[in-house]
């Protein structure tokens, strides 16, 4: 397995709460820098990677170790590479050596609650998440998990920060390629 310092690209893993804009900002992402776009929530529904379903919250129930066997699996290799932009609403799952920038998205209360409404939250899962984001929980894992240094908190309340925001990681990119190279 190769380093981290031995990639031509650098992985990228977009956080945050349900709702912020991490899949729409990882497939632009992705396509602006040819990197392959990990969408974790997808990985997990294929794979069926459910211990059980959560009638209050609407939601299957992790089984992480079935996920991490299978990313270990059919991704390791890749992620040792460079070059997958990741996105999933947690992120201490991971291995810190997986990813070379960690990406938390945040969003104002009043924005995100508009979001899951739209996306028919049932209250229990609407009122989990809103605390969630209140509560930073999610930045705060990131900030737990990986090195300080790699953990940006970005706000993505409209199509223009979510479009100064690719742009910045765009450029953060770039000069890692240049760094690395």
């Amino acid at each position: 397995m190769t380093s981290a310092e031995d990639r031509t690209k650098p992985n990228i893993l977009i956080t945050g709460t349900p709702g912020v804009g991490k899949t729409a900002t990882a497939i632009i992402l992705a396509e602006k820098l040819n990197l392959h776009h990990a969408n974790i929530g997808s990985i997990i529904q294929e794979n069926k990677c459910h211990l059980e379903y959560d009638s209050t919250l609407d939601t299957q129930v992790l089984d992480e170790d079935k996920l991490l066997d299978i990313l270990e699996k059919d991704f390791d290799d890749d992620m040792s590479s460079g070059g997958i932009i990741a996105d999933y609403h947690a992120c201490e799952l991971f291995p810190e050596r997986w990813f070379d920038l960690v990406i938390c998205l945040r969003v104002e209360t009043h924005v995100l609650y508009d979001r899951l409404v739209s996306r028919g939250y049932n209250e229990a899962k609407k009122n989990q998440n809103m605390e969630c984001e209140i509560m930073r929980v999610v930045i705060d894992e990131a900030k737990q998990s990986y090195p300080e240094e790699i953990v940006q908190e970005l706000r993505n309340n409209t199509i223009d920060e979510m479009d100064q925001n690719i742009s910045r990681i765009e450029m953060w990119c770039k000069q890692w390629i240049e760094e690395h190279s």
